[in-house]
């Protein structure tokens, strides 16, 4: 395997990690927009990284509940534009705090001058 086929197969290793420590970010980040039901979250999660992190209905249920559970979502039941009542979730007070210290301790990191000058081609 020739040096392109290698750094291919290492890229695609290091994204797939990448992404599945992504998820919790990315459902946050849809639920800081507005209160949204499964299939809005997952649309949100999968346009908004442009196609890079994609998440399986079952995904982010599992995560949603999880995330119930420890008080940092909740949701109400609204009427479906057709059929049964819908989940629309949305961050409690406790998850929006949660969310802005993972930002500031995390994320705004990369925008430290220090680090963009590492982050340009």
């Amino acid at each position: 395997m020739g040096n392109e086929g290698k750094l291919k197969d290492l890229l695609s290793s290091w994204e797939d990690t990448y992404k599945k420590g992504q998820l919790t970010l990315w459902i946050f980040l849809s639920l800081r927009e507005s209160e949204k039901y499964v299939e809005e979250i997952k649309e949100f999660v999968e346009t908004k990284s442009n196609g890079t992190i994609t998440c399986e209905e079952q995904s982010l249920y599992r995560a949603l509940r999880k995330y119930e559970h420890i008080d940092v979502l909740k949701y109400e039941l609204r009427k479906g534009m057709k059929g049964p009542e819908r989940k629309y979730y949305y961050l409690t007070d406790l998850g929006n705090e949660l969310f802005n210290r993972f930002v500031s301790r995390n994320i705004s990191l990369l925008y430290s001058e220090e680090i963009r000058k590492f982050l340009k081609s």
